[in-house]
């Protein structure tokens, strides 16, 4: 066998490992939260970036072995910004042979005439966005609005919401749209985004940049995003333990009054959560909870174990 044969056989080889832990976590995301119902008409939100792209994918994957039935409409969202290549995604969901709707809204002339020169834009594009995109999925029919957004876009909003915000507050799986009429899902939930990155490259997907908010190099959510990914680098699997964090939470041992009733605790109150084991110095795991290591973390991880063994 050539070489070249060797080499093609591989990338392959990986390409199906990393689909089908894509997929996994997909359809345990979906399963958890009750993501998709029979029947139901799934407007699958397409930017034309690694995610939505990854997301669509991986659903239509699943629809051919879903125990359930359910259908999907790809809806993407033309914000006339100069340069954009209208041709591309059209032509891509026609070859996959996917329903499709392009939708022309010049959000970009208006963000660009409210906001001033250098102000971040994201807020008021957003809100164009979602009203248009709700609006759409009425036309449509569509039961569920799926969003592209990932695991690591879930743990940047709760750092953006604790920093900025005074918040202890993420970007849920599963919600009611801000109208009350639509729900809004993200299959990608658990969805690691070097998984997404790898996947979207190997596929070779064509990938459209968003010039509008790609020009705001300084945005809090880009700085949030450097601090994840150099706490990756240096210690593997503290992401997934934050993430594990997020789906673990004891409201008598945080500070909200409103959400655990600390003014009823009195003298012969029962025990709640351990009571104040939670201030002992635990024994905690070497691994990181709910980290899975691959190839590239392995050597890092095993000298940073190796590092705490000797402590």
């Amino acid at each position: 066998m050539q070489e070249k044969d060797v080499v093609t056989q591989k990338k392959q080889y990986d390409l199906n490992k990393l689909q089908k832990r894509l997929r996994r976590n997909v359809g345990q995301a979906i399963a958890d939260f009750n993501m998709i119902e029979e029947g139901d008409r799934i407007m699958v939100c397409l930017s034309g970036g690694k995610d939505s792209y990854t997301m669509l994918d991986i659903l239509l994957n699943l629809k051919q072995s879903a125990p359930i039935n359910f259908s999907l409409v790809a809806v993407n969202l033309d914000q006339k910004q100069p340069g954009f290549p209208e041709h591309i995604l059209p032509a891509y969901l026609e070859a996959l042979g996917v329903e499709y709707k392009i939708v022309e809204e010049n959000t970009y002339g208006i963000v660009k005439e409210k906001i001033p020169e250098g102000k971040t834009t994201c807020s008021l594009c957003s809100r164009l966005r979602r009203g248009i995109l709700y609006r759409t999925a009425t036309e449509l029919g569509c039961t569920k609005i799926a969003l592209g957004h990932h695991r690591d876009d879930m743990i940047q909003t709760l750092f953006l919401n604790m920093f900025y915000g005074g918040k202890l507050k993420g970007m849920p799986p599963k919600l009611m749209s801000d109208d009350g009429k639509h729900v809004v899902i993200r299959p990608l939930a658990y969805c690691r985004e070097k998984d997404i990155e790898r996947f979207s490259e190997a596929r070779g997907f064509p990938i459209i940049p968003c010039n509008l908010c790609g020009s705001q190099p300084n945005l809090q959510r880009a700085v949030i995003k450097e601090m994840l990914r150099d706490w990756d680098k240096k210690y593997p699997g503290r992401i997934e333990t934050m993430f594990s964090a997020m789906q673990n939470v004891v409201p008598s041992h945080l500070a909200d009054h409103a959400l655990f009733d600390f003014r009823g605790i009195r003298h012969g109150s029962a025990v709640v959560d351990g009571g104040d084991l939670a201030f002992d110095r635990e024994e905690l795991p070497l691994q990181p909870a709910g980290w899975q290591p691959d190839e590239a973390d392995e050597p890092v991880m095993a000298e940073r174990l190796n590092v705490l063994e000797i402590k």
